[in-house]
């Protein structure tokens, strides 16, 4: 029977590839280090079978919701001896982080080791500006993530690659990047603070005119000078504080025909802007802020195009506004100031009158910072009654009752008319109230970091006192203010204190897990950048809000690094010492024995131990001191190398110190006894114990009554693990082994066994290895008791353990 239109059944080549995909590590591949994806040694595969898989992977994670991404996926084709990629179809949308950090799939090193692209390769220009603009994002927020030198040199050739749209920040990009890529048709280049741009990316430059038609250069402070005495070709390498520096009198604008948006926002005084912007006869979009202006009547010249001009920090003059006035195309009008004390010019209600009456195509005015006369704005007995409304006819504002239809935007931040009643425009820059501060954090946070952190603060107010309705929007406005100015401290100080308020108890079932691991990963940016008290308390208290371990679990390594830095100097400010403290002891609670391993390695114990030694000279017992025991109890547990780092690292003189120097601290004796257990578990550490002053003071503690009978029980678990090694081990002649397994009699004998614990057990096996012996009947009753009292009191947890760790057939055994 013919088959029906649409009914064709898969090819066995789809098949295959579907099956493989969805079964990699029983296929082809298997699990190496670190758990990641690895091609068996034994497998080849041309390129017909890889880009089938490829492209097959693609379409499967945007066809399967039960298909979940492979990490580490791509790496798979990074070796050209066992794969081959020729044709490969990436989906906009899932070319992410991963794929470049695998670039060897799409690259091999060359000379010097120096990326090349395959010569098979070809990426169109979506692909291409997603890359590039998705690694300048990476060297901005992963520290993991290296710069590759010569990336840009992979995008010389425009017939492998195309590139289109590029934005690019900060002293990242060197005029050597633009230079590699000079060769390409750019329709768009965005370059904001690019401070080490200097004259030769104005060669650069020149090749894109034929095709660009948007252009920033803004904050680019150097890019239209060249070092005094120097030619354009000085080494990069070199280069020295631009205090000599000349104007480049060779550049022109001269045939950049296409160009329809500059930026020239932060041009120093020295240029003059009148000159360089002559040849630009088509442009639609102008942003002129901070740039000095003597003559403005030039910009008359476009006052038939120019749709959007931003004087944002250009001083207002009669001169200026008549300028303005004359722009009758102007939808877009950006007039705004910083503050006010610098400014000399008062917005009047004519000159308000006047803009609006001139310029009748306006859909978005901004003029905060300004200073406005009181008769701007309608008395307040005479203004509409009722709900605020946009309707032109019932504006608080005189002026902006001319208006023919309602503004798109209106910018009032730092000015006296946010406050009013009804106010003409669908979106409103102000600090009246939260949806006004929540669009000038939006509105500036991109070129003016110090509006945004006015704003930023004002949010941090309502979040702190009042509640803060537009969560999800106001983490994301302020996620993106910490990205973009990672190296801003204003910024980071604020944000990160209202991060601490936007993330608490409050508002957490609100938040996603993909919105509160990007807070997490700018938290981190700023606790990597800032050693500032500030910031560091902010972050350290925001991390707080979170799930620990869980929700930092994507990020152990960097957290665990960042907070043992922290607490480095033992002079540390003491409120980062002790919530720094604190995260360490929840980050090494209830983790795998690897994840302790791992922090053991970096320094963990010592750092602890430094800790306790500070607090011991300064005779202080405080949350630092308990904590950082209670942190070395936690990352002992189970983990014989730690146990032995704390050995090594003089922790049981400290032990006794501190025994010595507080004696009435039951939290400290209960955590210090509660590590020496752990160190007791490891047979060959055990030795390390069995002195005289060590089994003496254990002895002494069987008798204690802190905490309950946590330090007996502890102190009690100690030595019944050092029994179990046989009366052989025991060299000592004093305290004799018989009266202190007396003792333990006794002590056990005098503990309530129905007692609440505060204690946490994940695994049984330490406590039923010492029941199958003979050579301490005392251990064995130890440890029965100990099993018979967590398992009455706490069944829920810990009878299903007993079962599935086999305690139940042990104990069973020992009763024949």
């Amino acid at each position: 029977m013919a088959s029906k239109a649409g009914d064709d059944p898969d090819s066995l080549m789809s098949l295959c590839s579907v099956f493989c995909l969805k079964n990699l590590r029983r296929t082809m591949c298997f699990s190496g280090e670190q758990k990641r994806l690895q091609l068996r040694p034994d497998v080849f595969l041309p390129g017909e079978i890889c880009d089938r898989l490829v492209n097959e992977y693609m379409d499967l994670l945007h066809t399967d919701s039960d298909f979940e991404p492979q990490d580490g996926f791509f790496q798979l084709f990074s070796d050209p001896r066992s794969t081959r990629l020729t044709r490969l179809q990436l989906r906009e949308d899932l070319v992410r982080d991963r794929d470049l950090e695998a670039i060897g799939t799409m690259c091999f090193s060359g000379e010097q080791n120096r990326l090349q692209l395959r010569p098979d390769v070809f990426l169109p220009g979506e692909i291409c500006d997603r890359l590039v603009n998705e690694y300048m994002d990476l060297l901005h927020t992963d520290s993991d993530f290296e710069p590759q030198d010569g990336f840009f040199q992979l995008f010389s050739d425009p017939r492998s690659t195309r590139l289109t749209r590029l934005q690019l920040r900060e002293d990242l990009v060197r005029d050597r990047d633009l230079e590699a890529i000079g060769k390409q048709d750019l329709m768009e280049l965005h370059l904001t603070c690019c401070n080490r741009l200097t004259a030769r990316s104005l060669r650069t430059l020149c090749s894109f005119k034929h095709s660009l038609r948007s252009l920033s250069v803004f904050g680019c402070s150097s890019i239209f000078f060249r070092k005094s005495g120097a030619p354009l070709a000085y080494d990069e390498e070199d280069e020295e504080d631009l205090q000599r520096h000349t104007v480049d009198l060779d550049f022109s604008f001269q045939g950049f025909n296409r160009l329809r948006l500059l930026n020239l926002g932060g041009l120093r005084a020295e240029l003059d802007v009148e000159t360089l912007l002559r040849p630009l006869l088509a442009l639609t979009s102008l942003d002129l802020s901070s740039v000095h202006l003597p003559r403005p009547a030039f910009l008359t010249q476009w006052s038939e195009r120019l749709a959007s001009l931003v004087l944002y920090n250009v001083e207002l003059t009669e001169e200026l506004i008549h300028t303005l006035l004359q722009m009758s195309r102007l939808r877009h009008l950006d007039i705004s100031r910083e503050n006010q004390r610098t400014s000399k010019f008062k917005m009047t209600r004519k000159t308000l009158s006047s803009i609006v009456q001139s310029l009748v195509d306006l859909v978005s005015l901004d003029i905060s910072g300004h200073i406005m006369l009181d008769n701007c704005t309608v008395p307040a007995l005479e203004d509409v009654v009722g709900r605020p409304s946009i309707e032109p006819c019932k504006s608080s504002i005189y002026p902006f009752q001319e208006l023919k239809r309602p503004l798109q935007f209106l910018g009032l931040y730092n000015t006296t008319l946010c406050n009013v009643t009804h106010i003409p425009a669908s979106k409103v820059t102000g600090s009246k109230n939260e949806d006004q501060i929540l669009n000038a954090i939006e509105a500036y946070t991109e070129q003016r970091p110090e509006l945004a952190h006015r704003a930023i603060n004002q949010l941090f107010d309502i979040a702190r006192i009042q509640h803060c309705s537009q969560l999800l929007r106001a983490l994301q406005l302020v996620i993106t203010a910490l990205k973009t100015h990672k190296y801003d401290k204003s910024i980071q100080v604020t944000g990160s204190a209202a991060l601490f308020y936007l993330t608490n108890t409050e508002y957490r079932s609100d938040q996603s897990v993909r919105l509160r691991r990007q807070v997490i990963q700018v938290v981190l940016n700023g606790m990597e950048h800032y050693q500032e008290v500030t910031v560091q308390r902010n972050c350290c208290l925001t991390l707080c809000n979170f799930s620990i371990p869980e929700e930092l679990e994507f990020q152990y390594h960097r957290v665990n690094l960042l907070l043992l830095k922290i607490l480095e100097p033992v002079r540390q400010d003491e409120s980062i010492q002790r919530i720094a403290v604190h995260l360490c002891n929840a980050l090494v609670c209830q983790v795998d024995n690897d994840h302790k391993e791992a922090v053991g390695k970096m320094g963990f114990v010592k750092t602890m131990l430094n800790l306790i030694q500070k607090k011991l000279q300064d005779r202080m017992c405080d949350q630092v001191m308990e904590f950082s025991w209670s942190a070395l109890w936690n990352i002992t547990d189970e983990t014989p190398d730690n146990c032995q780092m704390f050995l090594e690292c003089n922790g049981m003189n400290l032990f006794l110190d501190c025994l010595k120097e507080f004696p009435d601290k039951q939290e400290l004796h209960r955590n210090m006894l509660g590590l020496l257990g752990n160190v007791a578990e490891v047979k060959a550490l055990r030795p390390q114990l069995l002195t005289k002053q060590f089994i003496t003071v254990f002895s002494e503690l069987l008798d204690s009554k802190a905490d309950g009978i946590e330090v007996s029980y502890n102190a009690c678990g100690v030595l019944s693990h050092i029994m179990f090694d046989g009366p052989e081990v025991w060299t000592m002649e004093e305290p004799r082994r018989t009266h202190v397994m007396d003792k333990m009699w006794a002590a056990i004998q005098s503990w309530d066994v129905s007692s609440r614990r505060n204690i946490n057990y994940r695994s049984f096996e330490p406590i039923l290895r010492l029941l199958p012996q003979s050579s301490a009947p005392v251990s064995q009753h130890w440890a029965t008791w100990a099993l018979y009292n967590l398992v009455s009191v706490y069944p829920g947890k810990y009878c299903p353990l007993l079962i599935k760790e086999g305690g139940v057939c042990l104990c069973a055994y020992q009763l024949k």
